[in-house]
């Protein structure tokens, strides 16, 4: 017989109910009545909310749609400060004076740091990106001499547009078109059906540290990809899985390239990662540092000391001091692209151009590791093994420079505080279901569409209110009239998981019925696609 809660969630499933709702209070500040609201847990595409991963798979679609073939410039001017903002800002200001002088004067500025750090939540929460100070720790500056084994790039001068060129066809018609690029890691070993032939010979140090420093490697080929095409180059990327489980990278591009171009500039591309080495273990199982307070006697000052001498760790910053000083260096790693390169032309509004869109997103609800693993096909065990040997190579790898593996290697973490073991990061980049790749997994620069998701909602919401006949000019409600908080866990008044999804179960209901009867009074076409009636909602 079934379980009954399975076949609420199978129906929650099919209705496109989130299954992982988030319960929030909303406190009306005018009324004070506080009503219990269901938010959809607004899952990473990757989630185990199939419902949420497949509404934020199809708005991803519809951005990369109407981003690619773009034939004017995007808006980039930012607004004019409201009376808000900048009443915020200029009472940042007299607290950044306060705080001045009482450090002058040797005063406690505990009470203005606290201060000025909540102003800084008030002004970003007010509508402006960024810091007031701007960039608050000093960066470290390094040669950017090329590598000897490396190609030069070549350059053209650069053009203040973000369209790529037009061609004119004998019969008068313009053609705008862009390129498709795949991208992967070069070879660790011998694979067959997804899995190393000799696992021995694989190389599953340099495959984990490939896919932890994939995203920098993406960077630096959209910044060399920029120089070498003259203009600024936008693009709309998906990181999805190869069989062996190396990431490897879908990019559409607005403009085009020659092809030689294009394969250039990847031959040329590198990353260096500079950071201490992590090739010796001086600290391994029983035999491990140990936090020792400092003088002050608080539990969160403290430094990590050798167990058998009491030496103190090099923190992460005299760590990089060190490797700055020492003129033969070498960078702990190299990340380089393989040379397999995929180049293809798509024209504006061609069939290809929508096979690709759906090619781009077609692994964005699946996992990067184990869980894209189907246990049906032939090779799953012996993929399976090969994940599990990649997650064992990812288990002492530094992720981050305040992962606790740097205590295997004689360095204090970024960041230390006691409890810190190696071998035990709780940063996804070691989880099965990530195997390395701890970043996003949509890269979208910030001229593509000219719009963000929050405006690409909104338009999915105001074509469902004009195709029912309904007002979509409507102000929306006073953002600063609610309080939303959300329930915790343990509170009492938290409604239990099953009853909330019952709940979103019955409200489905309630808005097809809805929009059935909208539907009739407006006499338009029947509106099928339920994810756009839930932007509506």
């Amino acid at each position: 017989m079934p379980v009954a809660l399975d076949v609420a969630e199978e129906i929650a499933k099919v209705n496109g109910v989130c299954l992982q709702p988030l319960e929030f209070k909303r406190i009306d500040t005018l009324t004070g009545q506080i009503t219990l609201i269901d938010v959809p847990c607004g899952a990473t595409l990757e989630s185990k909310c199939a419902p949420c991963a497949k509404r934020n798979r199809q708005l991803r679609m519809v951005q990369c749609r109407e981003g690619w073939h773009l034939d004017h410039e995007p808006v980039t001017t930012p607004d004019e400060p409201t009376d808000e903002q900048s009443w915020l800002v200029e009472f940042r200001a007299d607290l950044q004076a306060q705080r001045d002088a009482a450090e002058t004067a040797g005063q406690d500025t505990a009470d203005l740091d606290a201060a000025i750090l909540a102003v800084d939540d008030e002004i970003n929460a007010a509508g402006i990106r960024g810091n007031v100070l701007g960039r608050a720790v000093k960066k470290r500056n390094r040669s950017t001499r090329r590598r000897q084994d490396a190609p030069d790039l070549p350059r053209r001068p650069m053009t203040n547009t973000t369209l790529g060129r037009t061609f004119t066809g004998n019969d008068g018609k313009v053609y705008r078109p862009s390129m498709f690029i795949t991208l992967t890691l070069p070879s660790y070993g011998k694979i067959r059906d997804g899995a190393p032939i000799d696992p021995s010979a694989y190389d599953y140090r340099a495959a984990a540290r490939d896919a932890l420093h994939f995203s920098k490697l993406v960077d630096r080929f959209v910044q060399n990809l920029r120089r070498v095409a003259g203009y600024d180059v936008q693009y709309f990327a998906t990181v999805e899985p190869q069989k062996r489980f190396a990431p490897h990278l879908h990019l559409a591009m607005r403009g085009t390239l020659p092809r030689a171009d294009v394969r250039a500039v990847v031959a040329a591309t590198y990353h260096q990662v500079w950071w201490p080495p992590a090739d010796r273990v001086l600290f391994e199982g029983d035999h491990l540092p140990v936090w020792v307070e400092r003088e002050d006697g608080t539990q969160q000052a403290g430094d990590y000391c050798d167990p058998a001498t009491g030496e103190v760790l090099p923190t992460w910053d005299q760590a990089l001091d060190l490797l700055d000083a020492d003129p033969d260096a070498e960078p702990l790693h190299v990340v380089r692209f393989g040379t397999q390169v995929d180049v293809q032309g798509i024209l504006a509004g061609s069939s290809d151009a929508d096979t690709q869109i759906r090619y781009l997103s077609k692994y964005l609800t699946k996992s990067l590791g184990v869980g894209s693993l189907d246990p049906e096909q032939a090779t799953y065990q012996a993929r399976r093994d090969h994940a599990a040997r990649l997650c064992d190579a990812l288990r002492y790898e530094p992720c981050s420079p305040s992962c606790p593996n740097w205590l295997r290697y004689g360095v204090q973490p970024k960041g230390a505080k006691p409890g810190m073991v190696p071998g035990r990061c709780r940063s996804k980049a070691h989880k099965p279901d990530h195997l390395g790749y701890a970043g996003r997994r949509v890269l979208v620069s910030r001229k593509w569409s000219n719009k963000t998701l929050a405006e690409h909602r909104a338009d999915r919401r105001t074509w469902v209110l004009e195709a029912l006949g309904l007002d979509a000019g409507q102000s929306p409600p006073d953002p600063h009239r609610f309080i939303w908080c959300p329930v915790p866990a343990g509170d009492p008044s938290a409604t239990p998981r099953a009853k909330r999804l019952l709940r979103g179960v019955a409200e489905r209901f309630r808005w097809r019925r809805s929009m059935e009867e909208l539907q009739a009074r407006a006499e338009g076409p029947p509106i099928t696609d339920l994810s756009a009636m839930r932007g509506a909602a």
